[in-house]
């Protein structure tokens, strides 16, 4: 199996919270595997949403341009040269956080030709992508639910693929974290690197 390069996007504003310590066990498991991991801590970088100027769109194809001038651009570079690109995020009110929204909004600078979702491009396309959702109660229907449809939906639209996808629920406190969701942690890994 080839090595890869993940970028792992922490949207906890909690550094050290129960988001970051699974994230940790999936970054250790990739690479205990071989492959370099990335982690960028957004909500550290302050980024903007999106204006809806639409100036990435009236760019050529291959630019990536954005009238926000923070490190947007930086974060979406960092992805482009991964392979896998991680999601990880607490659930707040059925989805993600304040601090990574903005980023995930911005994501029309990735893809062209949105008039026509047959045809246009995308940066992203053919990228491996995992969403780590940690939350405070119980996962799927009612809760989980709605933050899964829109991360595949968001991945479609960019023509990536979703290779794994962990909700880790009731998470109260750091000591319901354990053994458990650690294996699951490796799992999620393996997933997303296509061993599993």
């Amino acid at each position: 199996m080839r090595t890869l390069r993940v970028v792992s996007l922490l949207g906890s504003p909690r550094k050290n919270g129960n988001t970051a310590r699974v994230l940790k066990w999936v970054e250790e498991s990739l690479q205990k595997a071989g492959h370099t991991v990335e982690r960028l801590d957004i909500p550290a970088l302050g980024l903007e949403g999106c204006s809806g100027c639409h100036l990435c769109q009236n760019s050529p194809a291959e630019d990536l341009v954005c009238s926000r001038h923070d490190r947007g651009l930086e974060v979406f570079g960092k992805m482009i040269a991964a392979d896998a690109v991680i999601y990880a995020t607490p659930l707040y009110w059925w989805d993600f956080t304040a601090q990574i929204k903005p980023l995930i909004d911005r994501h029309l600078c990735l893809v062209r030709g949105t008039d026509d979702p047959a045809t246009h491009r995308s940066h992203l396309a053919g990228k491996r992508l995992g969403l780590l959702v940690t939350a405070y109660d119980h996962a799927g229907e009612g809760n989980s639910d709605l933050i899964s449809e829109m991360f595949r939906r968001m991945a479609e639209f960019c023509k990536a693929s979703v290779a794994a996808e962990l909700v880790v629920p009731f998470l109260r406190t750091p000591l319901d974290l354990g053994p458990m969701q650690q294996d699951s942690a490796r799992r999620f890994a393996e997933e997303l690197v296509g061993v599993a």
